[in-house]
């Protein structure tokens, strides 16, 4: 669609251009978070904000922050028809239903997920520092890959398939390690000589830490 095209890139948002599966929203941001380089998170993503692709170049993605379903989306007290863009008006985006207020008094939130993601990440230095490895798969739609810096090692699995996938991984250099799912602290069994055998579900994902302990 060239609607959604500005000169060499799109002026689309993460969750429409996703159609809001938050499924693969958090897959998308699990691989800005963990393949080498600076993240950068626009503002308004980490609530599922839209866009509005009737406006003109990229201002379609310039639409005022969501703050609270209040007027001008909290984001100013001004008349409406004063602001330099206007709100998202939409019934799954718009700023009634999509913003930060609503989205801090929800737990399962994407602002809170956001959020625990980027903690992980800050206490992780693998995954700004280290050195990236990706690891061969028995399964084409799973990715695989290592972040190490000293004595930090990350193995991070991801699929791109919207159906649960199975891969085995060679894991055979780490044998004896542990792998510890990094949000739950769920220790997963050793690895050993033979591939490593996991199952992902539909865009689902793992980051997990390659412990020497069995802690």
């Amino acid at each position: 669609d060239p609607r959604m095209r500005a000169n060499i890139g799109i002026r689309r948002r993460l969750a429409p251009l996703l159609d809001n599966d938050r499924n693969q929203i958090e897959l998308f941001n699990a691989l800005l978070l963990s393949l080498p380089g600076s993240p950068i998170i626009y503002y308004g993503d980490e609530i599922g904000m839209g866009d509005n692709i009737w406006l003109g170049d990229r201002d379609a993605v310039r639409t005022p922050m969501q703050w609270t379903p209040d007027r001008n989306a909290g984001f100013s007290s001004s008349d409406p028809g004063r602001l330099y863009l206007p709100t998202i008006m939409d019934p799954v985006y718009g700023y009634q239903v999509s913003n930060v207020e609503a989205s801090m008094a929800s737990p399962s939130s994407l602002l809170h997920w956001t959020r625990r993601m980027i903690e992980i990440r800050k206490q992780n230095p693998a995954f700004g520092l280290g050195s990236y490895t990706e690891l061969p798969s028995s399964n084409p739609a799973v990715l695989a890959f290592l972040r190490e810096y000293e004595d930090d090692l990350v193995l991070c699995v991801n699929n791109f398939s919207r159906f649960a996938q199975p891969t085995e991984l060679d894991l055979s250099a780490f044998e004896g390690r542990h792998p510890v799912e990094l949000f739950g602290g769920v220790r997963f069994p050793a690895v050993g000589e033979l591939p490593y055998l996991m199952t992902l579900g539909g865009h689902g994902f793992y980051w997990f830490r390659l412990r020497k302990d069995a802690a």
